[in-house]
């Protein structure tokens, strides 16, 4: 089978590499270099930087997209026109790590993580003009595990992906497999992550809500507070706080890292005696 590859990060790599076994990847599209940096240096994404390697046919935009029979799309960060769309006779096939119709949108990963639901996954569907909210192909679920964070989980998710996908894609084509419409009427949506996202209240918030962002919200935007400290025995000011780790006991918070702005990351214990915090 003939696929267009579209893909950006480097936790999608193993599925293009996993296509690229059984199938032939006549071109990927992926997001243009970014200029990156002090000293301005041109920086390729990881799908690029694979391609690259294995001489595959690589775009920046959709222009000129070679002759395919199905389109993969896996973390492409860009939405698909109806003329792409309507261009590959099978379609393109969207691999999304929710279990759809749930956290439909740009956070689904972070939102399983906040809300711990019983069950998490990932989700193919026929991509439409309908974000998210095409019909599904297949599902699968996964447990989340107590030290998933937003990064561990999206990483396992989508390298689950790539053997159900192999597997999947000759019944497709075949039609012994087809789409199934989701139910809209039980769809929920996530929204795209702001820093502001990451501020949490120490006096206010549940402390394992807290603990949930922090896992949710690493590496980014991680999460942080306003906390003023001693900068003399006489004074005092206001700085923001990074929490870069912390656990819950007996149902309260208790801070294991922080970084406070501009310093090093040093532990709670440390901070405290540094900036004569009150206990």
């Amino acid at each position: 089978m003939k696929i267009v590859f579209f893909g950006t990060p480097q936790y999608v790599v193993p599925i293009l590499k996993e296509l690229k076994k059984y199938h032939e990847i006549v071109a990927v599209v992926t997001k243009s270099p970014k200029i990156a940096g002090r000293k301005k240096i041109k920086t390729f994404s990881a799908v690029d930087k694979y391609a690259h390697q294995k001489n595959i046919p690589i775009h920046f935009n959709f222009d000129e997209i070679p002759p395919a029979d199905i389109g993969i799309l896996a973390s492409y960060g860009k939405i698909i026109p109806n003329k792409i769309l309507n261009k590959f006779p099978l379609g393109i096939l969207n691999i999304h790590p929710s279990l759809l119709p749930k956290f439909r949108g740009a956070s689904p990963v972070q939102q399983n993580i906040i809300e711990e639901p019983q069950s998490v996954g990932a989700t193919i569907i026929k991509l439409t003009d309908k974000m998210d909210g095409g019909p599904i192909i297949t599902s699968f679920k996964d447990e989340l595990q107590k030290s998933d964070t937003a990064e561990t989980l999206r990483v396992r998710l989508f390298d689950r992906s790539k053997n159900i996908l192999v597997e999947i894609l000759p019944l497709y084509q075949k039609n012994i497999i087809g789409p199934k419409p989701q139910n809209d009427a039980d769809a929920t949506y996530t929204k795209i992550i702001t820093k502001r996202d990451g501020f949490v209240d120490l006096k206010k918030d549940d402390p394992e809500l807290i603990v949930r962002k922090m896992k949710a919200y690493t590496p980014w935007p991680g999460i942080w507070t306003n906390i003023e400290i001693n900068k003399s025995k006489t004074e005092k000011q206001q700085k923001r706080l990074k929490i870069l780790k912390c656990h819950t006991k007996e149902n309260k918070l208790v801070l294991d890292e922080v970084q406070l702005e501009g310093k090093n990351p040093v532990s709670w214990k440390q901070f405290k005696e540094a900036y004569l915090i009150e206990k």
